[in-house]
């Protein structure tokens, strides 16, 4: 159970955003001083144009005009090596920052626990990591950068239009607001549709992601055609928000553009008078001119990226409110220290089996009548203890409690007289070892998905586990044997290939409490009894759990536990309980008797 998407505001945004860049001090004051370089240079460039139509071209000067052309071809030459380095600079601060905040978002959701993936889907996840990411990149590299630049050559055009001719200037100055108007009004209606563009854009990558995922079971059942529409529905909310989106940053620019161009040409005119009156020479209003085209140009330059500003802020909205979601997990670190109430926090859970107590423990799950009441289980070190119970029983919640990714709403779990919300999560988490009745087998090769469970296992050491686990026959098949790749999610494997690579990582991973989730559920009766002897040489030393719904596999178990509706309704062994216990005498009479 987590806590909701937090609501951020711009300047918690930019504020973070500007942590990553405070990172590359130099490369940024490198790109600041390219900016300034660049804007400056351009803006001598008109008084190069001023110098070479009135020394040169009106007083007919040829040696004059050729200095001046020269003087201008240098400053246009300095200018450019500035704008290269502003751009490599900037670019190179874009990808950066966009690496970075990928990682810092990607290590913070994998320290959320499985709830908060339950309500937020995976699809709508990686849409933020991909798009949104990519669109702060285009920011920080691009359009932060071209708005910067405006910035400052629009002040500097303007102080030397002061310089030049302060009644111009000032007919430039009372232009400036006008301009600012429909950044004012329209720039937020850019920000909030480039908001919800994003969002619509992240729901088709959850639908795609969704669909394609289980596509044999969209084709088993025909349903290409009603995904097909269920998909083009949403490419059209998608295309209607875009739509607002455009419509706004299309006015935006115009509107600025229409302002910006009226007022040049009103102070073109203005100045031709001057020429003519001769209060203004032809060199000083093309020097003008210059400098207002300039002015001019970056205000439309900043009305353009405005607009992708705005959208880079909406898309960093989405992933800082990833970054902001806290869980309720709460983690401890392991140096930490800690106050009498914890102080076992920094106590290591021991390598030898340990014993495990459930103590009055309360628990549901949000939005749901409570599974748990006062549940309260003991243990012992090293016991094999297996689970039957009918689907709801809890079963599965209860390795889910123990695994910590819920927390109980009441009471405590402890291994060895220790609170495991006391411990740090990657101290409890490394001494458990699980084979679930899904297992998970990554897009790698063999040798990697089952070194899984201990990455600094030799090669040796990850194919005497998968002999233990009886897999090496079926991998010493395949094209390229350890090293085959099995494609995403174990494409390549049966399931019950797939069931025992999972074998093969917990048997390498060696830890000393092991979880089975009806470990054996996708294999074959042969292979089940090959893989229950493996289970069975795994489970010495270790205390272990096992979820079982067929009881072939648990009557050998030092204890069984019957679960009903989250309550232990019986216990004991096989023997006894085919005696005392009528829920689970039910049970065996369906499966071993039939």
């Amino acid at each position: 159970m987590t806590t909701p998407l937090a609501t951020v505001s711009t300047k918690q945004v930019l504020q973070w955003i500007g942590s990553h860049l405070l990172q590359y001090k130099a490369r940024v004051v490198g790109a600041v001083i390219a900016l300034f370089t660049a804007a400056v240079a351009w803006l001598l460039l008109g008084q190069g144009i001023k110098y070479a139509i009135d020394s040169g071209f009106v007083e007919n000067a040829a040696d004059t005009l050729n200095e001046a052309t020269v003087l201008v071809l240098a400053i246009t030459i300095v200018a450019c090596l500035a704008t290269y380095a502003r751009f490599y600079l900037m670019t190179w601060l874009g990808e950066r920052v966009s690496a970075d905040i990928r990682n810092q978002v990607y290590a913070h959701l994998l320290s959320l626990p499985p709830s908060f993936f339950a309500e937020l889907r995976t699809g709508e996840v990686i849409s933020r990591f991909t798009s949104d990411t990519t669109i702060i990149q285009t920011v920080v590299g691009m359009s932060l950068s071209m708005t910067l630049r405006s910035v400052v050559t629009f002040l500097g055009a303007l102080a030397l239009m002061t310089f030049s001719s302060p009644l111009l200037t000032f007919c430039v100055i009372v232009a400036v607001p006008a301009v600012l108007v429909p950044i004012k009004v329209l720039a937020p209606q850019v920000r909030r549709y480039a908001k919800e563009s994003q969002d619509k854009v992240a729901d088709l990558g959850a639908r795609i992601d969704e669909s394609l995922h289980e596509i044999m079971t969209v084709q088993a059942y025909t349903a290409e055609n009603a995904e097909r529409l269920h998909f083009s529905k949403k490419v059209e909310l998608a295309m209607d928000v875009a739509k607002k989106r455009i419509h706004y940053r299309s006015l935006l620019i115009g509107c600025i553009m229409c302002i910006s161009m009226t007022a040049i040409i009103f102070i073109a005119w203005v100045g031709a008078r001057q020429v003519l009156d001769g209060t203004m020479t032809v060199g000083e209003l093309s020097a003008f001119l210059f400098y207002a085209v300039m002015a001019g140009g970056s205000v439309a330059t900043i009305s353009e990226v405005i607009g992708e500003v705005q959208r880079g802020v909406g898309a960093s909205e989405r992933l800082f409110e990833l970054m902001t979601t806290e869980s309720t997990i709460k983690h401890v670190n392991a140096g930490t220290k800690m106050t009498s109430e914890s102080s076992s926090a920094n106590v290591d859970v021991p390598k030898a089996a340990p014993r495990i107590q459930l103590e009055n423990v309360n628990f549901s799950y949000p939005n749901s009548k409570p599974l748990f009441t006062n549940l309260t289980i003991d243990i012992r070190a090293g016991e094999r203890l297996a689970l039957v119970g009918a689907s709801g029983a809890g079963k599965t919640t209860l390795f889910q409690l123990l695994m910590r990714f819920y927390d109980p709403t009441a009471g405590q779990i402890l291994f060895n007289g220790h609170p495991i919300n006391k411990m740090p999560l990657d101290t409890l988490r490394q001494h458990i070892a699980v084979v679930t009745q899904e297992p998970v087998v990554f897009a790698d090769t063999v040798l990697e998905n089952i070194r899984y469970g201990n990455p600094q296992a030799t090669n040796d050491a990850v194919i005497n586990a998968a002999k233990q686990a009886f897999a090496h026959e079926f991998i010493d098949n395949l094209d390229d044997r350890y090293n085959t790749q099995l494609g995403e999610r174990g494409v390549k494997l049966s399931g019950g290939q797939k069931q025992r690579i999972a074998i093969a990582r917990a048997i390498l991973a060696d830890r000393p409490i092991l979880l089975l989730d009806e470990a054996t559920s996708a294999l074959d009766a042969l292979s089940e009894r090959m893989v229950q002897q493996a289970i069975d040489r795994l489970m010495v030393g270790k205390t272990s759990i096992v979820i079982a719904h067929r009881l072939a596999t648990v009557q050998h178990a030092d204890r069984i536990l019957v679960m009903d509706k989250g309550k232990v309704v019986g216990s004991g062994d096989h023997a006894s309980l085919m005696k005392s216990d009528t829920l689970y005498k039910e049970y065996a009479e369906l499966q071993l008797l039939s």
